[in-house]
């Protein structure tokens, strides 16, 4: 026997479950101590509540009948979701969507598309690094990528891709107070500090309250949708059910 409130016991039974395998002996302890003292306390609590409350006060019959038709219903709504939910979803329909409601796709934030290369100090080929990431050419452009694998300390060379634009700020020590200016004035930059010389070549941008491109949120379209097809399957369910039973005599509504 552990403790003991007006006539309710806490046996060291009632522990089981409470400890990981592993345990030391001194967090074991204190979680035991800590388990003690909140059974007690919430005992207390209890035991109060009820010399204090009406029989009407504490009657939570129907609130757990809700409860628990609410956890059906959901169990079962999931279950026809993961049966007949069709998650397969084309680029039409991506690209139909994203062009009938630009409206809600503005951007909150500015975004890049760029390539950055993170260099130590003392790097003998520099040259080399800033001839290959301003070229297009494909050869260079996996040459560059071998180099980056060898020498650079951080490197990014995916520019079909969007960035925030506050992202690259926290990579790279650029010095801006007014983004859409700098963002509009610069294509090919270097920064260098006590330690690193930073590459950095932007091939697009998007300024914040344009409408963001398809590629930045055709992940968010593809959930919007697949969202709109779970709700519209949960509709059309509940919609035959109360069909059928109408059609069956199972329901009858008294005015």
């Amino acid at each position: 026997m552990l403790a003991r409130v007006h006539d309710e016991y806490l046996y060291e039974s009632d522990l089981k479950g409470i400890f990981t395998p592993g345990m030391v002996q001194k967090d074991s302890l204190a979680i035991t101590k800590s388990f003690i003292e909140n059974w007690v306390q919430q005992k207390l609590i209890i035991h109060q509540a009820e010399k204090n409350l009406s029989n009407e006060q504490m009657d939570f019959t129907r609130q757990l009948e809700n409860y628990k038709n609410s956890l059906i219903i959901y169990e079962y709504e999931n279950a026809l979701v993961r049966q007949n939910l069709d998650t397969l979803i084309t680029d039409e329909e991506i690209q139909n969507y994203y062009d009938g409601n630009q409206q809600n796709f503005l951007l909150k934030d500015n975004i890049i598309q760029i390539q950055y290369v993170k260099l130590p100090l003392k790097t003998g080929n520099l040259k080399q690094f800033k001839k290959l990431l301003s070229s297009n050419n494909q050869e260079d452009k996996n040459t560059l990528s071998d180099l980056c694998e060898k020498q650079a300390a951080d490197y990014f060379l995916d520019d079909q891709n969007w960035l925030l634009f506050n992202d690259l700020l926290k990579q790279i020590p650029i010095k801006t107070y007014n983004q859409e200016d700098f963002l509009k004035n610069h294509r090919d930059l270097e920064y260098q500090d006590s330690l690193f010389v930073y590459l950095v070549r932007f091939k697009d941008f998007k300024i914040k309250e344009s409408v963001s491109p398809l590629s930045f949120e055709k992940q968010r379209i593809r959930d919007i949708i697949i969202n709109k097809r779970k709700i519209d399957l949960i509709n059309r369910m509940q919609d035959d059910l109360y069909s059928n039973a109408r059609k069956k005599n199972i329901i009858e509504i008294y005015e």
